[in-house]
């Protein structure tokens, strides 16, 4: 209850302070009395659309740590966080980045990285994950998670997403324009044809372009993995955990950091998916154990 309550809260309040920049900018004044001003529209979307994908991004660390009750380590307390620490601190080193928080949160096998840059970053584990794999496949989940970091994962899918909310924007009004003036032949200001037809192809559009961002996800997933094989010195060990998490339930994600997680859902879902399915996932990383280096 308490992630939804987040969720809420915090696309109301992107909502409001994107409504109050429009306002004052007059950039949610695309109508003019010679029609649609598209110049206009297109600075509204672009507003919202980047505007909500990089206050999301800004507020990613936040978010993680409230919906899942992580607790950062700031200072090991038994052998594990210790382990834990040094761990992380070890990949990051070698990746060239500045060592990111550390955090521990209870739940089912999972492991998630955020924030909003290389700089800011955070890498969090749960008490499942830890329980049931060992040193090693925890490990190669942990350089995964640093992997992701290193990419920029977090900013370059932030990107796309500001991409797409913007196309949907944009195209749902113009759709909208056309239903309203030419179909429903209404001629004064915007009438109901206009409201309904943009909730519709808002919620059409952005369940497309959900589509478009999970593919870039899955991308990056495999990335992510070669990212760990790499750190690790063998593909071996991220391979090991993925047998593992296959033979268990991957713990729920909230859906700010369910890109940056470790599960994996087969079938026509995973059009929707983050990750490719872990059978996938494991097979690449297979390739690269067999495959000789240059």
């Amino acid at each position: 209850m308490k992630r939804i309550l987040l969720f809420v809260g915090t696309n109301l309040a992107i909502m409001l302070v994107l409504g109050i920049v429009t306002t004052l900018t007059g950039a949610n004044r695309y109508f003019t009395g010679a029609g649609l001003d598209l110049g206009k529209l297109l600075v509204f979307a672009l507003i919202i659309g980047f505007g909500g994908a990089f206050i999301s991004l800004w507020m990613s660390k936040f978010i993680a740590k409230w919906s899942t009750g992580a607790r950062v380590i700031e200072s090991p307390g038994n052998s594990t966080e210790l382990w834990l620490m040094e761990t992380v601190r070890r990949f990051a080193d070698k990746a060239g980045l500045p060592m990111p928080e550390v955090a521990i949160y209870e739940g089912e096998p999972n492991a998630f990285a955020t924030g909003a840059s290389r700089n800011n970053s955070l890498v969090a584990v749960s008490t499942g994950l830890l329980q049931s794999m060992t040193r090693e496949e925890a490990e190669a989940v942990l350089a995964h998670e640093v992997a992701h970091i290193a990419n920029g994962d977090m900013v370059t899918l932030t990107l796309i997403q500001g991409v797409v909310n913007t196309f949907v924007i944009f195209i749902s009004r113009v759709v909208g324009y056309f239903i309203d003036r030419v179909v429903l032949k209404n001629r004064e200001g915007t009438g109901v044809g206009y409201m309904v037809t943009v909730v519709i192809c808002d919620i059409v559009f952005g369940i497309l372009a959900s589509i478009i961002v999970m593919y870039f996800s899955r991308q990056r997933e495999f990335r992510a993995d070669a990212g760990a094989a790499q750190l690790m010195g063998s593909p071996q060990p991220m391979m090991a955990a993925l047998r593992r998490l296959g033979g268990v339930e991957a713990g729920e994600l909230p859906k700010s950091v369910a890109t940056a997680g470790i599960s994996g859902r087969p079938g026509w879902m995973a059009l929707f998916s983050s990750h490719p399915p872990l059978e996938e996932r494991i097979a690449v990383l297979a390739q690269l154990s067999t495959t000789p280096p240059h």
